[in-house]
């Protein structure tokens, strides 16, 4: 019983200092940290310990799941070689720059130990870096390259430190290493990609929301285990099984199955990374008490800690600095066309180095009788807090200091109104086809307005909305969502009542749920202030319309469209005709007047006339130019 109720009470704990943390806007990984150290000295409070068998095989794997389910595969492949550099080059520089530093700074350590504390800390955690990226606004592809790198830079952290490991008790040579990085990678990969696609073939063929939920509870298991067995890295299988199973998930599950998928493994996420958090700092007493006994003074070990947190952080800053350097220089010579990233954007990458869970368990996993092995584990807490503290609660500053665009909610409102049109265009053409001469006239209608509505929703979150307080997407969500907590309410008193059946009611309040959680959406920031919106180049599409070149003409109006003036509508966004300058309501209001004004003058191309927007349209390709 006592063991349930330390588990309890750990989850509710988790659960208390993760909400006001967030409460306060302050680092929650840093905060149960914290609390853990204060509990750990508390009298009565039961000694925790955190083996790394449990870390490896317990909580690292399904972590590691999560986060590759909602990785793109395709963003993947166009970032390997940035990715590859850092994951594993990075990683080996880290390793042998922080082993050095600590051989040399702590008294009697080989240099196989001191490369094993490099390799505990240097891979990052992109966790920590995706946290600040919601706080401000950061480039989609520096989120995107620290996801990647967190997923695969654990799998040559690992096989590096156990390569130390073994050298702690003998020799071990270049060829070895080499050789053991092959086999880790080709059959941790091997395992991982046979496990994704055979659980890829499983899952299309359930049909049930429980069983897919209870077979993705144990892939990252398997995975990991498969692939230890066979030699490879158990880190890198459960990645690549991740990988291909997010991909193929949207293709083979219903979206009730994927909705559950999601909503459970975030849960797991939530749950296990923060509570490993609050176990190390539960640890911290005894690691010190452990400490104490090496014989060292507190001003060295101070000096020892500081030592190691700060070739840490120089090192990432280095191997940066190096590969910008580089990549100049093979520019200049013309030796390859190669892509040199910003220095800005090398900056928050080399300030994004945040250690976290990986780092904490790989500490536990250097055997009981590595030299100095208390003052390695305490070194490595020292770091995941230190660059927490340090480079967690800066980088947001430095990416506000340096001015780094962040997505454009217009921008990508524009993406999504383009895929949608694209898609409700091609839907309406099957329906004809597929509908049946018996199908009711006024369901296939009823289907038609649905699918023009929901692309409608997506254009009216472009431009300034000057003429309506709320859009009429805006305007139904509302209303909807008033009437739905009302007719929820009336549920529950026939239930309190006993007027209905509690089966027929529990279908009924999922009916309501359902829908509510389609209305329900997070409130975006404002589009920056001054930025041109044009079609993205992926998304941009073209034709003789769209590639003519319009002389410019007046419009027709300044901030109004005449014909709804005339007839008394309210419109959503303006439209202009680029060959007479006839400004016009968009397909969103009422009257519809620029796709009335094509139909009735057959003029091709209308753009956006909302202030700060370029892109363009073209009636007669159905193309976003």
């Amino acid at each position: 019983m006592h063991i349930a109720a330390e588990i309890v009470a750990l989850v509710v704990a988790v659960l208390i200092v993760t909400v006001v943390a967030r409460r306060l806007a302050w680092s929650a990984p840093l905060c149960l940290i914290t609390v853990g150290i204060v509990v750990s000295y508390v009298p009565g409070v039961p000694e925790f310990h955190l083996y790394p068998e449990v870390v490896l095989v317990g909580l690292l794997p399904p972590l590691l799941y999560s986060t590759a389910i909602q990785t793109s595969l395709l963003d993947f492949r166009k970032m390997r070689g940035p990715i590859t550099l850092l994951s594993v080059g990075l990683v080996l520089f880290t390793a042998v720059g922080v082993g050095l530093v600590a051989w040399a700074v702590i008294p009697g350590l080989p240099l196989a130990a001191g490369i094993a504390l490099g390799a505990v800390v240097a891979p990052p955690d992109a966790v920590a870096a995706s946290a600040v990226a919601r706080q401000v606004p950061m480039p989609r592809k520096l989120v995107r390259l620290l996801e990647g790198e967190s997923l695969f830079n654990d799998a040559a952290a690992l096989v590096a430190l156990r390569t130390a490991i073994t050298a702690i008790a003998g020799t071990v040579s270049l060829w070895q290493v080499g050789w053991d990085f092959l086999v880790a990678a080709v059959g941790g990969v091997a395992a991982g990609a046979l496990l994704g696609f055979v659980t890829s073939f499983v899952r299309a063929k359930l049909n049930d929301t429980v069983t897919d939920t209870a077979l993705t509870l144990a892939v990252p298991f398997a995975a990991y285990i498969i692939a230890e067995e066979l030699h490879g890295s158990g880190v890198l299988a459960v990645v690549t099984a991740g990988l291909i199973i997010g991909h193929k998930s949207p293709s083979i599950l219903s979206g009730s199955t994927r909705l559950a998928s999601r909503h459970n493994w975030q849960t797991v996420e939530f749950v296990l990374e923060n509570l490993v958090f609050l176990l190390i700092g539960l640890q911290v007493r005894r690691i010190i008490e452990e400490v104490s006994a090496s014989g060292l003074s507190a001003g060295m070990l101070i000096g020892i800690c500081t030592a190691v947190l700060g070739a840490t952080i120089v090192t990432r800053v280095l191997w940066m600095i190096g590969i910008g350097l580089y990549k100049r220089l093979v520019v200049r010579l013309g030796l390859k066309k190669t892509h040199v990233w910003p220095w800005r954007y090398s900056a928050v990458i080399a300030w994004a180095g945040m250690r976290g869970v990986v780092t904490l368990a790989a500490a536990f996993i250097l055997p009981l009788d590595t030299p100095q092995r208390a003052v390695l584990v305490l070194a490595a807490l020292v770091v995941v807090a230190g660059t927490l503290a340090i480079q967690g609660m800066t980088l947001a500053r430095l990416i506000r200091r340096l001015k780094l665009p962040g997505p454009d909610p217009a921008e990508d409102a524009l993406q999504e109104a383009a895929v949608l049109n694209d898609m409700s265009r091609v839907a309406l053409d099957k329906l004809d086809e597929i509908r049946k001469p018996e199908d009711p006239a006024e369901v296939v209608e009823r289907i038609r307005v649905r699918l023009r509505d929901r692309t409608d929703a997506a254009w009216e979150q472009l431009g300034r909305q000057s003429a309506l307080a709320e859009t009429p997407s805006d305007a139904y969500r509302r209303l909807r969502i008033q009437l739905l907590a009302i007719e929820r309410e009336e549920c529950l008193k026939a239930r309190d009542n006993g007027t209905a059946d509690d089966i027929v009611l529990r279908r009924v309040l999922e009916h309501l749920d359902f829908e509510e959680s389609m209305l329900d959406r997070d409130e975006e920031e404002p589009p920056e202030a001054g930025r041109e919106l044009s079609t993205p180049k992926a998304t941009a599409g073209s034709c003789k319309h769209l590639t003519h070149e319009w002389r410019p003409v007046d419009p027709s109006a300044e901030d109004s469209c005449a014909a709804c003036l005339e007839e008394g509508l309210t419109w959503v966004h303006l439209r202009m005709c680029l060959k007479c300058g006839n400004v016009a309501c968009c397909d969103s209001s009422v009257g519809k007047h620029a796709t009335q004004h094509f139909h009735d003058t057959r003029h091709p191309v209308m753009r956006s006339y909302e202030p700060g927007e370029t892109w363009r349209w073209c009636f007669v390709d159905i193309k976003l130019g």
